[in-house]
């Protein structure tokens, strides 16, 4: 088994380093992960300059860093980077959730989306809650639905699976349940201050409340104390509106 394994809260996370603690034992193990704090970065690729891999030095051995993006990570240690094809990419743990709408702007959940785009399984995990509070108690829930997830007997096709687990001390033990992602209301205001020059700045709002949070979703599972696993995919075409739009825009012959 060799896995890769990636982050965006940046390569001295401790979320990051606890991943790769509990996963020892589990195989060959390659950490590659943004050189500074990439959240919200999305699935974005940079294509305005080169991209540098940095080894982060005898304080973290094996461990190297890109200056880029999450994305960036996985993509260049699958296209060239590490001359082989990993059995399995992870992404985390981040620090504070990616659920609902999140998930279209996490940084996490896309470094792990970028190894499914390749083909190769991958698995996003999260801790509900930012502060790294019970962070090694997260790490054996991740440790846990890899030993699973791997186990003998189960679909070897390549799948994209969002963890987010409660900051709890008894996280391993709470029901793990299978959720489709909920919705958030639209993101709070902008924060308008003014920068020493007297010139006005701007900083992105907090996320909006949970709008469709009933059971099933992932925001219901964690706020009742589960561990939240929602299989995602990449195709985003709206199937149940294509006749509607065919009848409306699509020209004869």
């Amino acid at each position: 088994m060799r896995i890769l394994i990636t982050n965006d809260d940046g390569y001295l996370a401790p979320g990051l380093a606890a991943l790769v603690a509990a996963m020892q034992g589990r195989g060959q193990i390659e950490v590659i992960a943004p050189e500074q704090n990439a959240s919200g970065t999305s699935n974005a690729l940079t294509l305005s300059r080169p991209l540098q891999v940095f080894s982060a030095g005898a304080a973290h051995p094996g461990l190297r860093f890109v200056n880029g993006t999450p994305s960036d990570c996985v993509h260049v240690a699958l296209t060239g980077l590490l001359g082989y094809r990993p059995d399995l990419v992870l992404s985390g743990i981040n620090q504070g959730a990616n659920m609902g709408d999140d998930t279209l702007y996490s940084g996490t959940v896309a470094a792990a989306m970028e190894g499914f785009l390749f083909g190769i399984p991958a698995i996003a995990f999260s801790q509900v809650h930012k502060g790294w509070v019970e962070l090694d108690a997260a790490a054996r829930v991740a440790r846990a639905v890899v030993d699973q997830v791997l186990a003998p007997g189960l679909p070897t096709l390549p799948f994209l699976l969002n963890v987010n687990i409660p900051n709890r001390a008894d996280a391993e033990a709470l029901p793990r349940r299978i959720t489709h992602l909920g919705r958030r209301h639209a993101s709070e205001p902008v924060i308008q201050q003014t920068n020493p020059r007297g010139e006005p700045i701007y900083w992105i709002g907090p996320a909006g409340d949970a709008r469709e949070a009933g059971a099933g979703t992932d925001f219901h599972a964690t706020a009742n104390g589960c561990v939240s696993i929602t299989p995602l995919q990449v195709d985003l075409t709206d199937h149940a509106r294509l006749p509607d739009w065919r009848a409306r825009l699509e020209s004869g012959a």
